[in-house]
């Protein structure tokens, strides 16, 4: 083992692929993180390709199912906007072919529309508190929905939906 201070060597393809399945068991990553990762540890190139390239033939790299499960944990646990969402997956660098081909997806089942999903922000933000009804504290919650991704004319609908005048 490594005293402090001095470098590691570079891994090999098995310690490359223990140390991304490794990172990989806390959640899932998109292709980009995983291959950062395999960077920090200054595995070389060839060895950063073949890790990656066995770790998408067994599954454990997808972007489109990391794309799914981001949706998905955003839609539980902190509702976006579809703007918000693709920015997070273009942060993960997620291909924009992946992205476009989620939105369709989402589109055709039938997912949470981007009206549902404001709502559901809303709602978590109130945390059963009731709507103000100072025009000043709802364009503060219409600011809110906007800056979590969501256009003006879909925060301006959820709170007219809710009962105001806004």
């Amino acid at each position: 083992m490594p005293r402090t201070g001095e470098p590691r060597a570079a891994p090999d393809a098995e310690q490359a692929f223990e140390l991304a399945g490794h990172f990989l068991g806390a959640r899932p990553r998109s292709r980009w993180e995983v291959e950062e990762r395999l960077r920090r540890a200054r595995a070389t190139e060839p060895v950063i390709t073949a890790t990656l390239a066995r770790l998408t033939r067994v599954g454990f790299v997808d972007d489109m199912a990391f794309a799914r499960w981001w949706v998905e944990q955003r839609d539980t646990h902190s509702p976006r906007g579809r703007m918000a969402l693709e920015t997070e997956l273009r942060a993960k660098r997620v291909p924009q072919s992946v992205i476009e081909a989620l939105r369709a997806e989402h589109t055709e089942d039938g997912g949470m529309t981007e009206g549902e999903r404001a709502e559901a922000a809303l709602d978590r933000h109130l945390r059963g508190r009731p709507l103000p009804e100072d025009p000043k504290a709802l364009q503060r919650l219409g600011m809110y929905l906007v800056r979590r991704g969501f256009d003006p004319a879909t925060a301006r609908a959820v709170l007219r939906r809710r009962g105001t005048g806004v």
